[in-house]
């Protein structure tokens, strides 16, 4: 930063140190000495108190008593520099010197603590464009163009042929379970290592979730315990209604596996795409698997509508069943007839117009998150101790969230106290998500391990942290994080 119009001399006046201040980008002067090495720096605090202390309005400079001042040489690395703030709360900004001390640079505390957020959204320029369209039309209410070619564009992107925005992931997982006709006491299995959003809907149609953990590679719905839950529960009678299979962190489960047990056994699958659209598997779009899925545009998510979701199918009298079901159920009368229990889950034409402008990035948002992904990897993959969710064969990833692993043999600190180390650094990360199984609404569901001996998901609750992973992550900030990361690892 430039700071030739906030240096000061020994002769100049208070009244001309409050003119500087006030005009100054971070409000101070800094005073050199008749060499123009660095004295001090003022702010305004400092000529209050002097004046109240009985110097004038015209005194010089020189009247001000002497004051340490931080400084660092110009080279100083930007970790040093954070250290420096960390070591002196109360300083807002730090004088750079060149070895003789002269003044040449203000490094402000927000550059170097500017907070790193976790996935923020990242507007391009076209969904202002059909937003104002909206606007312009006067389609404000959950029908509209923006609407209808929000759904056909995403027919392309999910592989699918019949789509239909909603007003969030969670309506289509239970519109998906309405259609399938889950109901009262009817079990679902559902991944255990997940968002609660992926299970809430099992308990609003009053059924009982049986939560199957995850395999260690991919940290997806474990093969091996769905195939014993299905075989123990295909002997006693008590199959389940559907089966929730989520895509964690954008990284595809094993579809090919989990398909060929679920059409053994007549489960009908519904996908949990909410963090994996642009991912795919098997040369098919994540989400083109089951026969339905459903997607999330959330804020944080790879793409966003501020809030919204999507249920997809191939099947179109699913999916023009949960489109009744979304707008409250009116039957096709000239009256007001409502012959079903329904919802008002429909999407807005006005936010159908922010997806529309997103998906058009989408290949983009994809592209660049999977380079931070890599970024991290080769910045922290040779510390012993970290690891990172793998992709399995055949599948790529869209890398919403890149996560690392702790092994508590070979680092001794929680990763909960990265996250607080992070956190003091202005930097946003999260803890992997709570396996439902631990959860209190789910005491007393069922669950199956991965093993007798190891259940995964439970294992990479305690040991995982989500990095800053958004798209708009500028390569200095990654840098930041990783720095911390290496330092957080050498104890």
């Amino acid at each position: 930063m430039s700071i030739e119009t906030q240096i000061v001399y020994p002769h100049t006046t208070v009244r001309a140190m409050m003119l500087v201040i006030d005009r100054a980008p971070i409000k101070l002067c800094i005073l050199v000495d008749l060499e123009g090495k660095l004295a001090r720096t003022v702010v305004d605090g400092d000529l209050r108190r002097s004046l109240l202390a009985g110097i004038s309005m015209d005194s010089p400079a020189s009247d001000l008593p002497a004051q340490d001042v931080v400084s660092c040489l110009a080279a100083t690395p930007q970790n040093e520099l954070m250290t420096t703030f960390i070591n002196n709360p109360s300083v807002n900004a730090i004088v750079l010197i060149d070895k003789t001390r002269r003044p040449v640079g203000l490094v402000p505390r927000a550059e170097i603590f500017s907070s790193i957020l976790l996935s923020p959204p990242h507007m391009g320029l076209s969904e202002s464009n059909y937003v104002r369209k909206a606007f312009d039309d006067n389609w404000i209410a959950p029908a509209g163009p923006n609407l209808n070619a929000f759904e056909v564009a995403l027919r392309e992107a999910s592989g699918r042929a019949h789509t239909l925005a909603l007003s969030s992931g969670t309506a289509a997982l239970h519109l998906a379970l309405r259609v399938l006709g889950v109901g009262v006491g009817d079990a679902v299995y559902v991944s255990d290592l997940t968002f609660a959003a992926t299970l809430q809907p099992v308990l609003y149609q009053n059924a009982l979730p049986v939560l199957i953990d995850s395999e260690p590679q991919s940290w997806n719905m474990s093969p091996v315990a769905l195939e014993r839950r299905l075989a123990r529960d295909a002997t006693n009678g008590c199959l389940p209604k559907a089966l929730i299979v989520v895509h964690l962190y954008g990284q595809s489960a094993d579809m090919g596996a989990i398909l060929a047990l679920t059409e053994q056994y007549g489960v009908p699958i519904i996908e949990d795409a909410a963090e994996s659209l642009g991912a795919s598997y098997g040369n098919r779009p994540s989400g083109a698997h089951g026969l339905l899925s459903a997607y999330s545009f959330n804020g944080n998510k790879i793409i966003t509508t501020s809030s919204g979701g999507a249920l997809v199918s191939d099947r179109e009298d699913l999916i023009e069943r949960a489109r009744m079901l979304s707008t409250q159920g009116r039957d096709p009368a000239e009256h007001y007839q409502h012959s079903h229990i329904a919802y008002n889950y429909r999407m807005s034409n006005v936010l159908a117009g922010i997806g529309l402008g997103q998906l058009e990035l989408l290949q983009d948002r994809v592209a660049r998150r999977c380079t931070i992904f890599e970024t991290y990897r080769a910045g922290l993959d040779d510390i012993r101790g970290i690891s990172f969710q793998d992709e399995l064969a055949d599948s790529r990833g869209n890398r919403w969230l890149t996560v690392i692993t702790l092994d508590p043999d070979l680092i001794s600190r929680h990763p909960y106290q990265l996250l607080r180390e992070l956190r003091s650094k202005g930097i946003e990360s999260r803890p992997a998500w709570k396996p439902m199984h631990m959860q209190p609404i789910c005491a007393g569901y069922g669950f199956e391990p991965h093993s007798h001996t190891d259940v995964v998901s439970s294992r990479l609750f305690f040991q995982s942290l989500c990095l800053p992973s958004g798209s708009t992550l500028s390569d200095e900030q990654q840098q930041r994080v990783i720095a911390c990361v290496r330092e957080f690892a050498k104890g």
